[in-house]
């Protein structure tokens, strides 16, 4: 896997790319000079995990016949600052799912996702108690 970032101006604004060519837009945060013009890097972490974690439950949910009208995670991450840096602490998702969906066969797609398959909260599980719900319908 391999990412490939470029400057866009004489600011923080940045194209990440990767090798499929998809892209993606960062920025700082105004208070350091940033322009708001792409993500920051740790909202693009809360992203990740809700993204990784979608595509988790919705391949669960449709190898078991559901049929899912619409799907939104909610992603609310809680930091520490730590030194000169700051951790996530407290990472909470919330899966908001419309259609005709079993609630139990969400809620167990989900825990699956957070507890054995999405690789992103794997990765922040050292660092952050993350937790979540569904919301059906």
């Amino acid at each position: 896997m391999k990412i490939n970032l470029k400057r866009l101006n004489d600011n923080f604004h940045m194209e990440a790319s990767n090798e499929d060519g998809n892209v993606l837009y960062m920025d700082g945060s105004p208070d350091i000079g940033g322009e708001g013009k792409g993500m920051r890097p740790m909202q693009l972490l809360l992203a990740a995990v809700g993204g990784c974690s979608a595509i988790d439950v919705i391949l669960i949910l449709k190898k078991q016949k559901q049929m899912i009208e619409s799907f939104e995670v909610e992603v609310e991450g809680e930091r520490e600052k730590i030194d000169e840096y700051s951790l996530f602490r407290d990472i909470c998702l919330n899966f908001k799912i419309k259609g005709q969906v079993d609630l139990e066969k969400a809620e167990r797609a989900v825990k699956l996702s957070m507890e054995k398959y999405c690789s992103v909260s794997k990765t922040l599980e050292p660092t952050a108690k993350i937790t979540y719900k569904v919301t059906l319908n």
